[in-house]
C-alpha cells in the first residue's frame, strides 16, 4: 500500500509538471513563479508521503489505508470549492447517475416510517416499475429476494431497490389499507425524471412550461412543448425554472436557440488553462424573438438554469420573477482519470454571461422582479415531514384507499368534512411540535435574569409566557388549514396524476406565477420591466 501511495503522488506530481508546462506556454514572464510553485508543491507532497509513512509504522492502531487517504483528499477539496469531488472506485456508479440523471431501479421515492420504524414507498413515478406493477403509497418494505428490510435504513433499502437494468427481483410488501401481505416482481429499468413534468395553456393566451432539469436530452421536450402551446394560441410564456438545478449547457443553449437568433454568443468559459475557454453560440434558426418570457427561479435555481434566465436578461430577451438564485458560475470536468479506476470531478473554469458579467456564489441571478417565497408554519413542516407519529402521510394513504379515483387534478379539493377528520385524528394522535416562540421566549427569559432585568419585568414574563405555554393544536390547525390542507391535496394528487397534478395544486395559490401572469397582462408592463424604466408594484413583496 505503501509503494501504491507513492506511485499515486509521483504521478500527481507528473501530471502537474505537464500543468506547469501549459501554464509556461502561456505566460512566458512568469517562469520563475512556476519554478517556485513547482518546489512548493514537491516539498508538501514529500511532506505528506513521509507523514503518511510514520503514521502507518507509529501510530497505535493499524490504519485503513483507503479510509485515511480518502479522508485527506476530501479535507484537500472542500478548501476549494463545493464542486470539485473525488469519486473512488466504489462510487464510480453514484458519479454516473450525478452526471447522467438516470440510475436503474424502480422508480419510486422512498422514506421512513417513524411509527412504524419501517421504510415505504412514498411516491411511484408515472410510467415507471414500480406504478406498472401496482405500488402504492403507503406500502411497506417487508423484503427484497431474501434479504429482510424491516430494520434497515432508508439507504440500506435505496441501494437493493436499484441495480442492473433488466435484473428482476420480488418485492414483498404490506399494504396498511387492507392489512394484506402482497409480492411483487418487479424488472428494474433506467429511470429517468421527466423533463417537463407538466405544461398547459394558461388564461389571456399565456402558456406555463415547468422545465425539471437540463441533464439528459430536454431540449426536444421543450420544443415540443412550446410548439404545441403556440399551436394553441400562445402569444406570452411563463417558464418556470424553480428547483432547477442545471446540467447540460449544449441542452442550455438549444433551449435558448429556440427565442434567441442564430449566432449569437449566450455564454464564454475562462479558466487557468487555454483549453478551458469556450464561447457557446446559437447554431440554428430560431423558433420565435417576439413572443414575451417570464422566467420564474427561486434559491433552488442553478448552474444552466441561471444560465439561461441570465442569458436572456442580459440579451432582453426576458425577464425573471422569484428570488435570486443559487450562484453556481462555475464549470466542472467530470472525469479526470485517476489511478485505481478513481475520478476526479473538477472545476476547470467560470461561466460568463453575454454582458460579460459572472454568476458568483451566494448572490446568483437577480431577479427584475423579487418576490420572496411563502414561509411555510411550524405546524405545516412539522405535520408534513417531522411528525412522529406520521398522522398527515396517513391520512393520505387512508383517503386514497377510499377513493379508486378522484376529480381531475385542477379541481380536486379535501371538503370541510374531509378536513375535520383529518383534524381531530391529529388531536387523538397526541400530536406536538415545537414552537419557536416558545424557545425564543426561553432564551430571552434567560438572557434578562443574567442581566438583571427579569425581576422588574417578572410578571409581564410570567403573563407571556401562560400565553405561549398554551399549545393549542386544534387553533393552529385551523389557523393554518389553507396550507395544510394544500399540501396533502398535492400528496393525495399525486398518487392519482403524478408530478404534473402535484404541480398543477402547487400553482393554484402561487404567488410568484400570479405576479408573472399580471405583468404579461397589464398592458406595457413587460416591457416597462424589460428595459428597466421603473420598479412596479410586485417589487419586494413579503
Amino acid at each position: 500500500m505503501k509503494r501504491v501511495i507513492v506511485s499515486f503522488l509521483l504521478s500527481v506530481v507528473v501530471s502537474l509538471g505537464g500543468y506547469s508546462q501549459e501554464a509556461k506556454n502561456v505566460e512566458p514572464h512568469a517562469n520563475q513563479d512556476v519554478k517556485n510553485h513547482n518546489l512548493e508543491v514537491a516539498k508538501n507532497l514529500e511532506i505528506f508521503n513521509v507523514l503518511y509513512k510514520n503514521l502507518d509504522l507509529m501510530y497505535v492502531d493499524t490504519l485503513d489505508a483507503g479510509k485515511v487517504v480518502t479522508a485527506g483528499i476530501d479535507a484537500m477539496l472542500q478548501s476549494l470549492d463545493p464542486y470539485t469531488e473525488y469519486y473512488p472506485e466504489e462510487k464510480q456508479k453514484e458519479l454516473k447517475t450525478m452526471m447522467t440523471g438516470k440510475y436503474a431501479g424502480i422508480g419510486a421515492l422512498v422514506r421512513y416510517h417513524q411509527k412504524l420504524k419501517r421504510v415505504v414507498i412514498d411516491e411511484p413515478y408515472e410510467g415507471m416499475p414500480a406504478q406498472e406493477a401496482g405500488l402504492r403509497k403507503g406500502d411497506v418494505i417487508l423484503q427484497i429476494d431474501d434479504t429482510l428490510m424491516t430494520d434497515k435504513p432508508v439507504s440500506y433499502v435505496s441501494s437493493h431497490l436499484r441495480g442492473e437494468a433488466g435484473s428482476t427481483f420480488v418485492l414483498k410488501i404490506e399494504r396498511p389499507t387492507t392489512g394484506k401481505t402482497m409480492k411483487f416482481k418487479i424488472t428494474r429499468r433506467s429511470i429517468k425524471m421527466p423533463e417537463i413534468p407538466y405544461y398547459a395553456m394558461r388564461a389571456n393566451n399565456v402558456g406555463y412550461i415547468c422545465l425539471n432539469t437540463f441533464t439528459g436530452e430536454p431540449s426536444k421536450a421543450m420544443r415540443r412543448a412550446f410548439l404545441d402551446l403556440k399551436k394553441q394560441g400562445a402569444e406570452k410564456l411563463i417558464l418556470d425554472l424553480r428547483g432547477n438545478g442545471g446540467g447540460s449547457l449544449s441542452e442550455c443553449v438549444d433551449i435558448l436557440n429556440m427565442w434567441i437568433p442564430k449566432d449569437v454568443r449566450i455564454v464564454e468559459t475562462k479558466g487557468k488553462m487555454k483549453r478551458a475557454a469556450s464561447e457557446y453560440k446559437t447554431r440554428l434558426e430560431p423558433v420565435d424573438t417576439v413572443m414575451p418570457i417570464v422566467v420564474l427561479v427561486n434559491r433552488e435555481t442553478a448552474s444552466a438554469s441561471e444560465i439561461t434566465c441570465g442569458a436572456l436578461q442580459d440579451l432582453k430577451r426576458g425577464i425573471v420573477i422569484g428570488t435570486r438564485t443559487f450562484g453556481k458560475g462555475l464549470v466542472q470536468v467530470p472525469n479526470v482519470d485517476l489511478p485505481y479506476n478513481a475520478n476526479l470531478k473538477l472545476t476547470t473554469a467560470r461561466y460568463f454571461l453575454p454582458s460579460g458579467r459572472g454568476i458568483k456564489m451566494k448572490e446568483g441571478i437577480k431577479p427584475d422582479i423579487e418576490i420572496k417565497p411563502d414561509t411555510m408554519s411550524n405546524i405545516t413542516l412539522y405535520l408534513d415531514r417531522l411528525d412522529s407519529t406520521e398522522v398527515m402521510f396517513d391520512y393520505v394513504v387512508d383517503y386514497i384507499g377510499r377513493h379508486p379515483s378522484i376529480a381531475p387534478a385542477k379541481d380536486f379539493h379535501l371538503s370541510d368534512a374531509d378536513y375535520e377528520v383529518f383534524k381531530q385524528r391529529v388531536i387523538k394522535a397526541g400530536f406536538t411540535y415545537d414552537q419557536v416562540t416558545k424557545k425564543q421566549f426561553e432564551e430571552l427569559e434567560k438572557l434578562a435574569k443574567f442581566e438583571g432585568y427579569y425581576d422588574d419585568a417578572q410578571t409581564e414574563f410570567e403573563a407571556l409566557k401562560k400565553k405561549i405555554d398554551h399549545h393549542d393544536v386544534e387553533r393552529d390547525l385551523q389557523r393554518h388549514r389553507s396550507e395544510i390542507q394544500q399540501l396533502m391535496e398535492q400528496d393525495i394528487v399525486s398518487a392519482y396524476y403524478y408530478q404534473g397534478g402535484q404541480l398543477q395544486v402547487g400553482l393554484r395559490n402561487d404567488k410568484v406565477l400570479q405576479e408573472a401572469e399580471r405583468v404579461l397582462n397589464t398592458e406595457g408592463e413587460y416591457l416597462r420591466v424589460l428595459n428597466g424604466e421603473k420598479e412596479t408594484k410586485g417589487d419586494s413583496k413579503e
